[in-house]
């Protein structure tokens, strides 16, 4: 369809018009079709170009101008953190070659949502060591907070020991460089991003403050990007889980998925 209009603009703008003939089209309609003709041919480019790069590569890198975004190096930091009851550094950059890593922000301790998630991602731990993946929580509590806090025992509110460290985010800096800081409150919102052993952000969302976070989603969809990462042929579609059938990301081989829907 483009490609015909485009032509026919071509064709038009190349003939001269008479005054003589009204049956030609007006200098008005021209600059109409020439005003049509370029949105088309740039949409037919476009389309082009998604259809030449899908053949190349679903993994989107973003451009670092645009930092934190899925795509790019997750944003480096270094700071206190509670685990096991002690204090301890967190680099986020020492995971790079060795693991994945959940990193989710909640907005503050001794509060209401924030330990029936945190508590969620405890009790899944070991399910997330078995697919080599680190869990790290962010607030811009104190480490004597979060201690205190980890002291606490669940009945009364509290966390009990955990199995990953609660990193403190006094400064803010994390929470700003992750996007998740409400300025005006100073607390963070409910982001939570999955980075592979390269470092660079593979997913991320972000909920409300009164929104709680599914580990079972998480959990999936660790498994769906480790599953690409291993398989680069290959895509997940909607609500994918170990074991069921993947996709080609081909016009003509995705057919076999959908034959089989």
């Amino acid at each position: 369809m483009a490609s015909s209009v485009a032509s026919s603009t071509t064709l038009i703008s190349s003939t001269r018009v008479s005054p003589a003939k009204s049956s030609l089209p007006s200098p008005s309609s021209l600059s109409f079709l020439r005003t049509i003709s370029s949105p088309l041919r740039s949409r037919f480019a476009l389309r082009s170009s998604l259809s030449s790069c899908s053949r190349r590569s679903f993994a989107v890198k973003a451009q670092a101008d645009d930092l934190p975004l899925v795509g790019n190096k997750a944003p480096d930091f270094e700071a206190e953190a509670v685990f096991d009851q002690e204090f301890i550094k967190v680099k986020l950059s020492e995971y790079i070659g060795k693991k994945y890593v959940i990193l989710f922000f909640y907005p503050l301790d001794f509060t209401f949502v924030c330990p029936t998630e945190i508590t969620a991602f405890s009790d899944r731990y070991a399910e997330f060591e078995k697919l080599n993946t680190e869990v790290l929580g962010v607030s811009v509590d104190s480490v004597f907070s979060h201690l205190a806090w980890v002291q606490t025992d669940r009945q009364s509110g509290g966390l009990g020991d955990l199995n990953y460290p609660l990193v403190s985010d006094v400064t803010k800096s994390i929470s700003k460089s992750f996007g998740v800081l409400i300025h005006d409150q100073g607390i963070a919102l409910r982001g939570l991003f999955i980075i592979d052993k390269e470092g660079v952000i593979q997913h991320s969302t972000i909920n409300n403050l009164g929104i709680g976070r599914s580990v079972d989603e998480t959990m999936r969809t660790l498994q769906a990007l480790q599953y690409i990462q291993e398989n680069p042929d290959e895509v997940c579609p909607a609500g994918w889980q170990p074991g069921e059938k993947s996709m080609k990301p081909d016009p003509k081989l995705s057919k076999e998925y959908f034959s089989a829907i």
